[in-house]
């Protein structure tokens, strides 16, 4: 377990020190989506930039996840941490995971609700939303189809990457880019969060830690690139009340293309 808070926790201080950045000027702030600048009176939005850095943390866990169903010594240590948790929790099962993988998407309407303003409009928290589900899933199921890895309890062979925990990752990115010029707790909050699904995920025997690593990169990337797609579809139209975003998704053994439509 020490070594699952080990990969999990740079996750949560990568976003304290994103937000610290930011509240310094660092230029990282232009890289997000709800971003306002002041130009001849007119506010204009300053489009999403994907950078390498954003990418290192959610591409080192993803490349743990990997090693870990590809490598000797790391499916060593899978077997080993699974092999502690079942020793010391033995009948340990809850069904929390199924509703915490979505808690800090869903923080993110219920601070809008109580008045407490994200960096972007609910319109806009909802399509990105609904993007990064979206993106999650198709790039999540597929690949529990290719490398068919059993899960530890020998239910099925649909182990890697975990889903839930993919979810609960984007959720909490996106919770931390909507607030985090509000405080960087409540980034650090949803974080904590997703971590929570995922070692939750282990002691419910359905997941390995490589799996929970590599689910945890898939969300964080997921919400990135949803940001991205936003801003690359909704800056520069002159029509701002009629636009469509598409987005990739994955429905009973089916890939499918989700439109959400602006009124």
């Amino acid at each position: 377990m020490k070594l699952l808070i080990f990969l999990l926790l740079p996750t949560v201080l990568f976003a304290q020190k994103d937000s610290i950045n930011i509240i310094k000027g660092d230029s990282i702030a232009a890289t997000t989506a709800a971003h306002y600048i002041a130009k001849d009176s007119i506010l204009t939005p300053t489009p999403f930039k994907l950078k390498p850095k954003q990418f290192i943390i959610p591409g080192a866990l993803i490349t743990y996840g990997i090693l870990a169903t590809t490598t000797h010594s790391f499916k060593k240590i899978n077997f080993d941490t699974r092999d502690e948790i079942m020793e010391d929790h033995p009948t340990f099962r809850t069904t929390i995971d199924n509703y915490s993988q979505f808690a800090p998407g869903a923080a993110v309407f219920a601070l809008q609700a109580f008045g407490i303003k994200g960096e972007s409009s609910i319109k806009k928290e909802l399509i990105v939303y609904a993007m990064s589900i979206g993106i999650s899933t198709a790039i999540v199921v597929p690949t529990k189809r290719l490398t068919r890895q059993e899960r530890p309890d020998l239910s099925n062979d649909q182990s890697f990457p975990s889903g839930h925990t993919a979810i609960a990752f984007a959720s909490a990115e996106f919770l931390r880019r909507e607030y985090w010029n509000t405080s960087p707790w409540i980034g650090v909050a949803g974080y904590a969060v997703a971590a929570g699904t995922g070692i939750l995920r282990m002691y419910n025997n359905k997941h390995w830690l490589g799996d929970v690593a590599a689910g945890a990169g898939v969300g964080i990337i997921s919400t990135t690139l949803s940001y991205w797609l936003y801003d690359k579809i909704h800056i520069g139209r002159k029509n701002k009340n009629n636009q469509a975003f598409l987005f990739p998704g994955y429905v009973n053994k089916q890939f499918s293309i989700g439109l959400v439509k602006q009124f």
